[in-house]
C-alpha cells in the first residue's frame, strides 16, 4: 500500500492517501510495486480520446475556471500511463478550464495499464 501526503495551503489540513496496488488498472493477479501517484502533467502530454463523444457544460467550465483561478485545482484528474503516454478518460471540465486558463500543466492521478486496460476505457 502506498501514501502519498499532500500539502495545502495554510488554511486547510494536510491529509494522506492511500491507495492499494489493486486499483492501478492491472489485470487481477498482476502485482505492481506502485499505485496511483500525483503528478502535474503538460496537457500537450495528455491524449483525449472520448472528447468528441460529448460537449462540456460551458457554464461548469466557467465555474471551474473561477475557482481554479482562485484557489488552484482541489481535485486531479484520471490519467492512465500505457508505456509512457497518458491517456484522460474524465476531468473533462477541469481539462478544458485549464486550456481556457492558459495553464501549461494540470494535476493529475496517474495510474499505470497495460494495453488491455486501454482497449477496456475505449469501449
Amino acid at each position: 500500500m502506498a501514501n502519498l501526503v499532500l500539502k495545502f495551503p495554510n488554511n486547510l489540513k494536510s491529509f494522506s492517501v492511500s491507495a492499494s496496488a489493486s486499483s492501478n488498472g492491472s489485470p487481477p493477479g498482476v502485482h505492481q510495486s506502485k499505485g496511483p501517484v500525483i503528478l502535474e502533467l503538460p496537457l500537450d502530454r495528455i491524449r483525449r480520446p472520448l472528447m468528441r463523444t460529448r460537449a462540456n457544460d460551458p457554464q461548469k467550465v466557467k465555474e471551474l475556471m473561477e475557482s481554479i483561478s482562485e484557489i488552484g485545482l482541489q481535485v486531479p484528474i484520471d490519467v492512465l500511463d500505457v508505456d509512457g503516454e497518458y491517456y484522460g478518460f474524465s476531468g473533462c471540465h477541469r481539462y478544458e478550464a485549464h486550456q481556457k486558463l492558459g495553464l501549461p500543466t494540470i494535476r493529475c492521478k496517474v495510474r499505470r495499464g497495460t494495453k488491455e486496460t486501454l482497449r477496456h476505457h475505449l469501449r
